[in-house]
């Protein structure tokens, strides 16, 4: 089934939630290592190439999944009313948190006035030039990245709670789509 239904998540959805998910952890690990690499070190240009390429990759995609979530609605949330709620807030403020990492991310690359490459595939044009603006954006990019694993760290351990605690099928539904069978 590649469509959520009202019970379980779509193939596509749960591609687009495992995928995204590799992707964050990994550019939050490869931007954690290319701040402490020196100016001599062989990847210290490489890093930052990889880091925004996979970036504009990334919020390709995360563009794409919320246009897919339009078209394919999530199924009908698990668990006690408060949780349900404490859910809506923690996706909603990842995704917010996503975005303003992305656009502070652009903002690091292009404040200088200079176009973001995007491996060699094409470029993204600065919209402004602000001298210093990299240095602020790169505060914001920064401290939101760890605000952000914060909440990677919450929603995984809310998972667990949901699959061990509570027993519901709602970790089962996004490692498999429907609903476990008793047979």
């Amino acid at each position: 089934m590649l469509r959520n239904s009202p019970n379980a998540y779509g193939l596509v959805s749960r591609l687009f939630h495992w995928w995204l998910a590799l992707v964050i952890i990994g550019l939050f690990a490869l931007g954690v290592w290319m701040v402490t690499l020196g100016y001599y070190d062989s990847w210290y240009q490489k890093a930052p190439h990889w880091h925004v390429g996979i970036g504009i990759v990334f919020s390709l995609l995360l563009l794409l999944r919320v246009i897919w979530h339009r078209i394919s609605p999530k199924p009908k949330a698990l668990g006690a009313p408060r949780d349900q709620l404490l859910a809506k807030l923690g996706h909603t403020t990842m995704y917010l948190l996503l975005w303003i990492i992305v656009v502070a991310g652009y903002f690091i690359t292009t404040a200088d006035g200079s176009a973001v490459a995007v491996f060699d595939w094409f470029e993204i044009p600065a919209l402004i030039k602000q001298k210093g603006l990299e240095q602020t954006a790169g505060l914001v990019h920064q401290y939101l990245a760890y605000a952000l694993m914060a909440f990677v760290v919450i929603h995984t351990l809310a998972a667990l709670k949901h699959h061990f605690k509570d027993k519901d099928q709602t970790m089962t539904r996004m490692w498999r789509g429907g609903v476990k069978s008793n047979r």
